[in-house]
């Protein structure tokens, strides 16, 4: 992405966007051009106004981050990244089942958040490791060891298969090479495949797909 980043912070605690927002006008690429108190405003902002980038608090007045989320992606061409203090599992899965492009939990360095920003505004999806562990696990709840699909796998090959069990299991492309004995860029072709299939965005709605058979927005 060229030129300059534009955030809009949306969070009831003004003290974070007022921190927030001067932290990451520091960083050069980054421009921070509004804060708003609830999920509402964010939305009537993006409506208004061209924003790349929401980052988007959980618990909020009126409207809440999640339902926020949802509409912005489907009304906007903004990009939303979750940045809360709340790790809560129900909140994880439907973030990213509304649209969200990525997770992450205020706690983190700001050249971590900046950073995150940046690949977000390239449409690229970001998931914390630890969020994005605690959701397979919650996933996983009730389930044996091997994980159980519960999805048709019919119109999978077995490979495919065998690779979305792994995304599932939380394991890299190269993790899933190694196990399978095929290089990373295999890996990535037969990801694109099932994204194809599937018509997903990304390997974390390929982990939710699988063990749930939900496919998100």
């Amino acid at each position: 992405m060229d030129g300059m980043i534009r955030i809009l912070i949306a969070d009831d605690n003004v003290f974070i966007t007022g921190g927030m927002a001067i932290v990451l006008n520091s960083y050069d690429d980054i421009e921070v051009v509004g804060t708003v108190a609830n999920g509402q405003e964010a939305l009537n902002y993006c409506l208004e106004t061209p924003i790349d980038v929401v980052l988007m608090d959980v618990r909020m007045p009126i409207m809440d981050g999640v339902a926020a989320t949802q509409k912005i992606v489907q009304q906007t061409q903004t990009k939303v990244l979750i940045l809360t203090t709340f790790d809560d599992d129900d909140y994880i899965s439907e973030a990213l089942e509304n649209g969200a492009k990525g997770y992450l939990l205020k706690n983190n360095d700001p050249d971590v958040i900046a950073q995150t920003i940046r690949s977000v505004a390239l449409n690229q999806h970001v998931l914390q490791e630890t969020i994005f562990e605690k959701f397979r696990l919650q996933l996983k709840t009730n389930q044996n060891e091997a994980l159980s699909p519960t999805i048709d796998l019919s119109p999978f090959t077995t490979r495919e298969v065998e690779i979305m069990a792994s995304i599932a299991k939380g394991l890299s492309n190269k993790e899933i090479g190694k196990v399978l004995f095929i290089s990373d860029g295999t890996v990535a072709n037969y990801i694109s495949t099932i994204l194809s299939k599937t018509g997903l965005a990304h390997r974390t709605q390929i982990a939710i797909y699988f063990l749930t058979g939900k496919i998100g927005e």
